[in-house]
């Protein structure tokens, strides 16, 4: 699979650890047991005092943030809250105030505070494209432009995505969609889980002196998606990257390392390679997004008490000085396709937004940008201020 030409230097075969608490440290057993001990004592008050943190009062009247307690342990809201699971809570929380220390890619599993350099992944590459017009008269139930966006009342460095209140899921399938040539990864337990910045941005990336050859035309927008996708590069096994677009490149060549696609250029950043996680676990997942001017972007997948990361230079887009629009869903696994539940299933959706603000986004409406889809129907999207500690975000429940 073709990689950035920038990070094939950075594949290494030999883990290395590396703690962001306190550079150097060895990890012995005393001393995880020490850090579990006081994660499990911080996630048992989280959990004790979860039905205060259920009360937060949104912005919709009449509504409530129902998710916050059940997304806190990654549990449905039909199961009780036990002291280990709160505390890998705190711990994948905690986790996130810790960048990865370099570009490539990184493991952590609770209760370490450190990540673990691990070796990146190769494979055949997939496109996730941007969303298209269907032409039958059959539309998009989720996705393909059809999703609620979260939009800022800043720019974005960082957003979290995650389930909660999963009700009747039993199975997943991805299917191919005529508008996409039938295009993706089909079968069943295949989709995406993906966040989308906006897909009219421009920055200088467009430019001819960013990539040293001719640039894109006046038309050129750039787009990057931070996402988790079943077995991509290999069969068995998911993987956690970036993918970077220049949309409406024009005729011009696509940059060095780029894949032509229509007048579209597209390419992926490194891959971390993680689990196939069942779609019946998705309330204990969740995907972050992160974007560092003058740093590295990453893109973070969570499962249980295991951390996956990907990091990659902020320049390959400058995605950092334009981005103020999110949207996160479970979708299709690539090539425009869709992820199609049993009848009966119900996924509630939290999407967190750090911008430096304590206020509500926007819910924009039907200003999705990825081409993948889901077969359900979205319901009322609600806004939330900063309150209790948590991040201003936005809520929906999606179900058919």
């Amino acid at each position: 699979m073709k990689t950035l030409n920038r990070s094939k230097a950075h594949l290494i075969s030999q883990a290395t650890l590396v703690s962001p608490a306190v550079p150097g440290q060895s990890c012995t057993e005393a001393l995880r047991g020490s850090i579990k001990r006081i994660i499990i004592v911080a996630g048992l008050a989280t959990a004790v005092a979860a039905p205060v943190w259920a009360t937060q009062v949104p912005d919709v009247a009449g509504s409530s943030n129902t998710g916050v307690a059940s997304v806190l342990a990654g549990q449905d809201t039909d199961e009780a809250v036990d002291p280990e699971s709160a505390a890998k809570a705190e711990w994948r929380a905690a986790m996130r105030q810790y960048s990865t220390p370099a570009r490539g890619c990184f493991h952590a599993s609770y209760p370490n505070m450190f990540w673990e350099r691990v070796e990146c992944q190769t494979g055949r590459p997939r496109a996730h494209p941007l969303h298209t017009t269907p032409k039958d008269a059959q539309a998009d139930v989720a996705g393909n432009g059809n999703d609620y966006v979260a939009e800022a009342k800043g720019l974005i460095t960082s957003a979290i995505g995650k389930f909660f209140d999963i009700k009747g899921v039993k199975s997943e399938q991805s299917v191919g969609i005529a508008e996409y040539d039938d295009d993706g990864n089909l079968g069943s337990n295949e989709y995406s889980l993906q966040i989308n910045t906006n897909g009219l941005l421009r920055t200088d990336a467009c430019n001819s002196q960013w990539y040293g050859q001719p640039g894109g035309g006046s038309g050129c927008h750039v787009w990057q998606q931070f996402l988790y996708s079943t077995d991509y590069a290999s069969s068995g096994e998911a993987s956690v990257y970036m993918q970077y677009w220049l949309l409406d490149w024009g005729d011009s060549d696509c940059p060095s390392g780029y894949t032509s696609s229509g007048k579209d250029c597209w390419t992926n950043s490194s891959l971390t390679s993680a689990p196939d996680v069942p779609p019946k676990d998705l309330g204990k997942v969740e995907l972050t997004a992160a974007a560092s001017a003058g740093g590295n972007d990453t893109v973070t997948f969570a499962y249980d008490g295991e951390i996956y990361s990907t990091s990659e230079w902020d320049s390959w887009l400058d995605i950092s000085s334009v981005w103020n629009k999110a949207e996160f869903n479970v979708v299709g696994d690539g090539g425009g396709s869709r992820a199609v539940f049993n009848k009966g299933s119900s996924i509630g959706v939290t999407l967190q937004l750090v911008d430096g603000s304590r206020s509500a986004p926007t819910c924009v409406a039907n200003d999705g940008t990825t081409g993948e889809s889901n077969n359900l129907n979205l319901g009322k999207c609600e806004t939330f201020a900063s309150e209790f500690g948590d991040n201003p975000n936005i809520e929906f429940t999606e179900s058919n």
